[in-house]
């Protein structure tokens, strides 16, 4: 991305990507805070990133264009850390962009915008949730759901839902086995 090899910029702000992404910003947002997610991060990671998953995803399934309040908008990094993140996303984009291309054009339009909005936000909500490892997959799933609303391929909405389904069950399992587990230590 050529605003991470911008010397001139001592920071990026999540300003400076909505700018640049223009009519794709909600998706390439949506990308931008989850895919860090799917990699092998510092705690507390998914929750800085998750807030804005849970506000951008809220607007795409209502069909709105990305607006984020300024103390989301005005968030930055150094632009050396913003290098790194995308120097590690890079070879699995460029690998997943030789798969991508449109396709199934009626899991892109504009209803089914609204629904992975919702999907998303609900994987947002999973995400945030203070389980060890538990972000990752509810993040890969709003990633592949980013990477086909972007290259509008509904191969990839498809690949989201199913990641989507299995994330949900993961979580799910994970919080059903820690309320058996205290029942039975309170029992």
């Amino acid at each position: 991305m050529r605003i991470a090899d911008d010397d001139t910029r001592a920071r990026i702000s999540v300003t400076d990507l909505l700018v640049l992404l223009e009519g794709r910003a909600t998706a390439g947002l949506l990308l931008l805070f989850a895919f860090p997610n799917v990699l092998p991060m510092p705690p507390g990671t998914s929750g800085i990133l998750g807030l804005p998953l849970v506000y951008l995803s809220f607007q795409m399934m209502l069909g709105h264009r990305p607006w984020l309040p300024r103390f989301i908008a005005g968030r930055s990094v150094p632009r050396a850390d913003f290098a790194a993140i995308i120097a590690r996303s890079a070879p699995f984009l460029a690998r997943a962009e030789r798969l991508l291309s449109p396709r199934i054009p009626v899991l892109t339009g504009p209803l089914a915008l609204h629904i992975i909005g919702a999907l998303c936000l609900v994987l947002s909500i999973l995400l945030l949730l203070p389980i060890p490892l538990g972000n990752m997959l509810p993040a890969l799933a709003i990633s592949v759901f980013a990477l086909g609303v972007l290259e509008r391929d509904g191969i990839w909405i498809v690949a989201g839902s199913l990641i989507a389904v299995l994330a949900a069950a993961v979580v799910w399992g994970v919080i059903w086995a820690f309320f058996r587990g205290l029942a039975l230590l309170l029992a």
